[in-house]
C-alpha cells in the first residue's frame, strides 16, 4: 500500500487509513476535526506558517474531571479575581511559529479567553480568561482538542519546584565516554610497529572506534547542527555555523579513511573536539547562570512598606521584613506588595499590571488582596497573607506595562560583528582547503577544520553579556536597580540630564515650614492630618510628618489629581490640599514653594516649605557639568531660582510651573534634536517624562511608590553617586570595546597557525574554551577593578 503524510500532523499513514475532507487528506478524525475546527474559526493560516505544524489529539475523556474542583483550579491558576483569572501552563508540544500563532489566538476558540502569551524558551502559554464564561477544564479540553495537550502536575505547581534541563550534563557524558574510550582504542594506531594483534585487528579496532564515535556525532553535538541549521534558514550565520560544519567535515573524513583503508581517521579529534566545546559551554552556562540568579535576587524594588504596630503607630519597614499577620497601611497609588485580607471598609484594586485589564476592581472589607494590584482611592488597611515574593515582583516589572520603547538591543555590537564575521572566516577555511589540497589533501582537511574551531567567536559573542550583567549586579549592591543590562549601554550614550527638582534634588526629610493664615483649630488640623495620610506626595509626605500626631479617621470619598492636588471628605467637612489654581485661587500668593488648604470652599491659609537640598547636590552638579548638558524642570513657581543659582552651575536651564504633560513635551523637544537624554525624577508627577526619555531613573525615599516605564531605580541615600554610575557605564563599554580586540587578536594568531597547517583541529578544540575562558575572566576583573577605581576617585 502506498504511504501518505497527513495534511494537520504530518505523520504517515496508508490508503486504507486515509479519511479525505474539504480535498485534503487526514490520517485519522482528529486531525480532522481539528482542522475543522480551525476552519470554522477562520484560523487555516496555521497551516501556512510551517508545513504540517499540528500533532495528533490524544483520548482525554476523564482525565482532566479533577480540574471541576475548585479547590485543585485554584492551585494551578496564578492569579483569580471575581473575572480575571491567570493560568500558565507547560505544553511540550511547542515546536514551531504555527504553534505560537494558533496557541496565541485560542481567544477565536473560546469566547472566555481574553488573551494568550507563549513562552517559547518555557514551552508555556499563559491564559487569561473569564472563569464566568469558562473553565479551566474547557480550556485544558480545547488545548487537547488540538493537539496541544499540557502537562499538568499538581506537585510541580504546589511546590513551584522549576524543572532543572540537565541535557547539556548528559551530552557532555556522552562525549567523555566516547573521547575517553576512542582515546584509549586509537593508541595502537599511534605505534609504528609490527605486531600480530594489531596488524590482524586493526580494522576490528577502527570500525569500533567509528562505532564509539556516533553517539558523540549524533547525540553530544546535535546541538550545534540544530543552532546552525536554524541559523541558515533565517539568512543570519551565527557562530554555531563553522562548528557544525568542522564537526561534519572530520567525521566525513574519517569515514573516508577507514572505508577505503587510508588510516583511522580523526574521530580521536572528533570527539575530543565535541567534549571540549561542550566543556567550554558548560563553563558560560553556568557562570552565566550565577550572573543571572545575582542579578534575580538584586534587582528588587527598593520599596518600604507602612507597618501598623500594635500600638497603631506607624513606620516605614523594609518591604522583604513584612510577614504575615502583619498590618500595613496602603495609600493612593501604591502598589500592593504582598497577598493580603482587605480590612477596611471598601476600596478599588487596579490590576492592569498583572492582567491588562484597566478597570478598577472593588473590594470589601475581608475580600482577598493580590500582589500586583495599585490601590485607588482613599487609605485602606490589610492583613498579611504571606510574605513578599522577590520572584513575583521582578516578574511584575518585567511586564510589557512597564516596558519603555525604541529600545536598543545591547547585544547589537556583537551580532553586527558576528554577521561579518562568520562569512568571512568561511571564506578564510574555504581558500585555505583549496591551497592545502594541491600540496597535501590530508593537511587540507586538518586546516580546514583548524580554521572552522579555533576562530570561533565564541568569546567575542559573550563579551557584552558578561560585562553587562556583572555591572548590572555592581550597581545593584550600590543600590542603583536597573531593569536589564540594556540600560547600562543606554547610560553610557547620554549627553543630557534632566532633573526633577522637587522630591529629587531635594529631600522629603523634614525641614522648615511655616503656616501663613487663618490658624487651625485641633479639630481642622485632626481633618488636614488625616487627608494628608493617604497621599504618596513628596510635599504631603513631608506636611504629614510635620504635623503633630493625631488619631485616626477614616477619609471618604478622596481623590488624588496628579500634579495639582488631593482632596477628601471627612464627617461631612471636605477638605482641598494642594496649589492655589487646585482650591480655587485666581493667583499664587506667594514666590516660595506652598501647600495651599481650603476646608468646605473656604480658603484657610498655605503652608511655605523652605526646601532642603540633597547633600552633595552642589558637588555633583559641577562634577556632571564637566561631561553633561544639565536642565532642572520643577511643577514649583520660581520662588528657588536665586537659590539654584547658587548650587547649580553657570549655564544650568531651570525650568519652572511645569505640569507632567509639558515635562514629556520637553523631553521630546530635546530628543528631536538628536540629544540622548537621561530624566531624573520621583512619583506619578515625571511617569510621562521618565517614559519618554532614553533613560529613566526613579528616586525612592521611604515610600511604597512605584513608577511605571522608568528604567531604574535610586535609592534616594545614593543621590551624589550619579555621576559614578554614569562613569561606571562608560568603563563597561569600554571594558568590551578591549575585550573585543583581545578576542580578535587571539582569532588571528590561531588562524595564522591554522592556515600555516602547525594547529591540529584537536589543539584548537582545546584552546578555544580556553580562550573564552580567558575573555570571561578579563571582562570580569575588569569592570571589577573599574568599579572600585571609580569610586574612590
Amino acid at each position: 500500500m502506498d504511504t501518505q503524510n497527513c495534511f494537520h500532523c504530518g505523520l504517515g499513514y496508508t490508503d486504507k487509513d486515509e479519511i479525505v475532507f474539504d480535498d485534503k487528506s487526514f490520517c485519522c478524525n482528529g486531525c480532522k476535526t481539528v482542522y475543522e475546527i480551525f476552519t470554522l474559526n477562520g484560523l487555516t493560516d496555521y497551516y501556512s506558517f510551517e508545513k504540517t505544524p499540528g500533532a495528533t489529539p490524544t483520548e482525554i475523556n476523564g482525565k482532566y474531571d479533577f480540574l471541576e474542583n475548585q479547590e485543585i483550579a485554584y492551585r494551578l491558576l496564578e492569579f483569580h479575581e471575581q473575572d480575571t483569572h491567570i493560568v500558565s501552563l507547560y505544553i511540550p508540544h511547542i515546536h514551531c511559529s504555527s504553534c505560537i500563532w494558533i496557541l496565541e489566538n485560542l481567544n477565536r476558540l473560546n469566547i472566555g479567553i481574553s488573551s494568550s502569551q507563549v513562552n517559547f524558551h518555557n514551552k508555556k502559554v499563559r491564559i487569561v480568561f473569564n472563569p464566568e464564561k469558562t473553565t479551566l477544564k474547557e480550556i485544558v479540553h480545547l488545548l487537547c482538542n488540538i493537539g496541544y495537550e499540557p502537562y499538568i502536575s499538581l506537585d510541580n505547581y504546589e511546590t513551584r519546584k522549576k524543572k532543572v534541563n540537565r541535557e547539556l550534563i548528559y551530552k557532555l557524558g556522552v562525549a567523555f565516554f566516547c573521547f575517553g574510550n576512542v582515546m584509549l582504542l586509537s593508541f595502537p594506531e599511534y605505534f609504528e610497529m609490527e605486531e600480530y594483534w594489531l596488524d590482524n585487528y586493526k580494522g576490528f579496532f577502527r570500525w569500533l572506534i567509528f562505532g564509539l564515535s556516533l553517539p558523540s556525532f549524533l547525540y553530544a553535538a546535535s546541538g550545534y547542527y540544530i543552532s546552525a541549521w536554524k541559523s541558515i534558514k533565517t539568512g543570519m550565520l551565527n557562530i554555531d555555523v563553522p562548528i557544525a560544519l568542522g564537526i561534519i567535515v572530520m567525521f566525513i573524513r574519517s569515514t573516508v579513511d577507514i572505508i577505503f583503508g587510508y588510516g583511522q581517521g580523526f574521530f580521536d579529534s572528533l570527539t575530543g573536539l565535541v567534549f571540549f566545546m561542550l566543556l567550554g559551554r558548560l563553563f558560560q552556562q553556568k557562570t552565566y547562570n550565577f550572573l543571572s540568579f545575582e542579578r534575580d535576587f538584586k534587582s528588587y524594588f527598593p520599596i518600604a512598606v507602612t507597618k501598623i504596630l500594635p500600638d497603631r503607630s506607624e513606620t516605614s519597614v523594609s518591604v522583604y521584613d513584612v510577614t504575615a499577620g502583619d498590618r500595613l497601611l496602603i495609600r493612593n497609588q501604591e502598589l500592593i506588595p504582598v497577598d493580603g485580607i482587605l480590612i477596611s471598609n471598601d476600596t478599588a484594586i487596579d490590576y492592569s499590571f498583572v492582567t491588562g485589564e484597566a478597570d478598577p476592581i472593588n473590594k470589601k472589607s475581608g475580600d482577598k488582596l493580590f500582589a500586583g494590584g495599585r490601590q485607588i482611592g482613599k487609605i485602606i488597611e490589610m492583613e498579611v497573607l504571606s510574605s513578599v515574593s522577590q520572584s513575583y515582583l521582578t516578574q511584575l516589572w518585567s511586564n510589557d506595562i512597564f516596558t519603555k520603547k525604541d529600545r536598543q538591543d545591547y547585544k547589537t555590537i556583537t551580532d553586527t560583528i558576528s554577521r561579518y564575521f562568520t562569512p568571512a572566516l568561511l571564506i578564510i577555511a574555504g581558500l585555505s582547503f583549496a591551497y592545502w589540497a594541491f600540496i597535501d589533501l590530508n593537511t587540507a582537511f586538518n586546516v580546514f577544520t583548524a580554521v572552522l574551531i579555533v576562530a570561533c567567536p565564541c568569546a567575542l559573542a559573550l563579551s557584552a553579556p558578561f560585562t553587562l550583567g556583572n555591572i548590572l549586579r555592581i550597581m545593584g549592591r550600590k543600590k542603583l536597580y536597573l531593569k536589564n543590562a540594556t540600560v547600562v549601554e543606554q547610560m553610557a550614550k547620554v549627553e543630557t540630564i534632566v532633573f526633577d527638582k522637587t522630591g529629587t534634588i531635594t529631600t522629603n526629610k523634614k525641614s522648615d515650614i511655616i503656616y501663613e493664615g487663618t490658624p487651625f483649630t485641633d479639630d481642622e488640623l485632626l481633618l488636614i492630618k488625616n487627608v494628608l495620610r493617604g497621599s504618596n506626595h513628596p510635599l504631603s509626605r513631608r506636611l504629614y510628618d510635620f504635623l503633630p500626631t493625631t488619631d485616626t479617621l477614616l477619609t471618604d470619598d478622596f481623590t488624588e489629581t496628579i500634579g495639582k492636588g488631593i482632596k477628601g471628605i471627612i464627617n461631612g467637612k471636605q477638605i482641598k490640599i494642594g496649589s492655589a489654581h487646585f482650591i480655587g485661587l485666581t493667583k499664587q500668593l506667594t514666590l516660595q514653594t506652598a501647600v495651599y488648604i481650603s476646608i468646605d470652599g473656604e480658603f484657610k491659609g498655605k503652608y511655605v516649605f523652605a526646601n532642603s537640598y540633597r547633600n552633595g547636590v552642589k558637588a555633583l552638579f559641577e562634577n556632571l557639568s564637566n561631561n553633561y548638558e544639565l536642565k532642572i524642570l520643577s511643577g514649583d513657581n520660581e520662588g528657588e531660582r536665586e537659590i539654584l543659582k547658587q548650587l547649580l552651575p553657570p549655564g544650568t536651564r531651570c525650568i519652572f510651573n511645569q505640569k507632567p504633560e509639558q515635562k514629556l513635551a520637553f523631553i521630546e523637544n530635546l530628543q528631536k534634536e538628536g540629544k540622548n537624554v537621561m530624566m531624573i525624577g520621583d512619583g506619578l508627577n515625571d511617569a510621562g517624562a521618565l517614559a519618554q526619555s532614553n533613560v529613566g531613573i526613579s528616586i525612592s525615599e521611604d515610600i511604597n511608590v512605584f513608577s511605571p516605564a522608568c528604567d531604574g531605580i535610586l535609592d534616594a541615600t545614593k543621590f551624589e553617586s550619579i555621576a559614578y554610575f554614569l562613569k561606571l557605564s562608560k568603563k563597561a563599554i569600554k571594558t568590551i570595546k578591549m575585550s573585543f580586540a583581545i578576542s580578535l587578536t587571539y582569532n588571528a594568531f590561531g588562524l595564522t597557525a591554522a592556515i600555516s597547517g602547525k594547529l591540529s583541529p584537536l589543539t584548537a578544540a582545546i584552546v578555544m574554551p580556553l580562550s573564552t575562558i580567558t575573555i570571561i575572566s578579563f571582562v570580569t576583573i575588569m569592570s571589577n577593578y573599574y568599579a572600585k577605581k571609580e569610586s574612590k576617585i
